[in-house]
């Protein structure tokens, strides 16, 4: 379907949401179109807040959009919020289907696809599966049957890859000059025997072809691959349990906005062998390279009021190797922004590793290095 058409359909004046890389061509085009009136928001459940302060402003249905790995973080605020139990407030929800069964995906895709209907049918949300054969009858009739807003339900749209297209694709750039790929090298090198835990998308990725290239060990490393926003709580957690390893997180800006009161917890415990790295793209770069509020915002402040006993940024390559070295020499909570421009390459390997032998490799190298048998 075209995506004006789409767009129309829907006949919203306000969309807010997580970008999804299926949603690409809804992505672009209401970033070029909805100016003023579409929010990039933290997670989607921040999104289900804007979308219901936006109803009692005006009266009138917004949009909510999202991968279906979100609809985690959708679920206390339409069951204790939306619902028409509590308040009735009515919400169109676009969600993008990875790991549509029968459709190749990568691991942390799989099981969400397998229950994205039933998830959402089990949320009181009446479903409506968009393909590329879908007519645009067919998504008004639906539409209209569930007369928002007057019937105070909320429906899902849940949209298969190659359902929408858009014929302007929109290349989004930064200024910052810093490869990403270049930064994750370093920091690789750097750890070198110690324990790396990176988030989700293109930065595992890198850091996994990176030491698959240069016949590294991937043992001491866990690739969190799912679970958007969560990277600096497991790193936390294992640096906690393991108080003479030194464990660096890697995160983006993103994923650190997802879950963001995870700094306070980090700060407050203050384990002195945890390096949180923020590559900071300003962007979901992952998913189409919509850009997060990251560059309106300091990570290093916000860092330090959560109780980070140390924290820099880095918008220069040569700054990175010192900062690295200080890191390795100093027993101190850490966090790193390292801006990076955005982008990767198109042939960027995937790991080849199943996440549960990734798993099972770090686990195994973390009880030898405690001495268990």
């Amino acid at each position: 379907m075209n995506i004006k058409d789409f767009v129309n359909v829907l006949n919203s004046e306000f969309i807010t949401g997580v970008p999804d890389s299926l949603l690409k061509p809804f992505c672009d085009y209401i970033n070029s179109e909805y100016e003023g009136r579409h929010i990039v928001a933290a997670n989607e459940g921040n999104a289900v807040g804007l979308a219901a302060g936006y109803y009692i402003s005006t009266g009138k249905v917004p949009v909510v959009y999202m991968q279906n790995s979100g609809i985690g973080n959708v679920v206390n605020p339409v069951c204790s919020l939306l619902n028409e139990k509590v308040y009735g407030i009515p919400v169109i929800f676009v969600v993008g289907w990875r790991g549509e069964p029968g459709k190749k995906d990568e691991p942390q895709h799989i099981f969400q696809g397998e229950i994205t209907r039933s998830l959402l049918e089990g949320l009181s949300l009446k479903c409506f599966v968009l393909d590329e054969n879908t007519d645009y009858s067919e998504l008004k009739e639906f539409i209209e049957e569930n007369n928002l807003p007057a019937s105070k339900q909320s429906i899902a749209v849940i949209v298969k890859k190659g359902a929408l297209e858009y014929e302007n694709k929109i290349k989004y750039q930064n200024e910052f000059c810093i490869n990403r790929e270049k930064a994750i090298e370093d920091i690789a090198n750097a750890a070198d025997n110690d324990f790396i835990i990176s988030t989700t998308g293109k930065i595992s990725r890198e850091l996994f072809e990176f030491k698959e290239h240069n016949d590294m060990s991937h043992s001491n490393e866990f690739l969190n691959v799912g679970s958007m926003g969560h990277c600096s709580s497991i790193a936390l957690s294992v640096a906690i349990n393991n108080p003479d390893k030194r464990i660096w997180c890697l995160d983006g800006d993103g994923a650190l906005l997802m879950h963001m009161g995870a700094m306070a917890t980090i700060g407050s415990i203050n384990p002195d062998n945890l390096i949180h790295i923020v590559l900071n793209n300003a962007a979901h770069d992952t998913v189409g390279g919509v850009h997060t509020c990251a560059d309106n915002i300091n990570i290093c402040e916000i860092a330090k009021a959560c109780g980070y006993k140390k924290v820099v940024s880095v918008s220069e390559y040569e700054e990175i190797a010192p900062v690295l070295e200080d890191c390795k020499s100093d027993k101190t909570l850490t966090l790193v922004e390292i801006k990076v421009k955005q982008g990767a390459r198109a042939d960027l390997m995937r790991p080849n590793i199943a996440p549960v032998d990734n798993m099972k490799e770090f686990m195994k190298l973390l009880k030898n290095k405690n001495g268990e048998e």
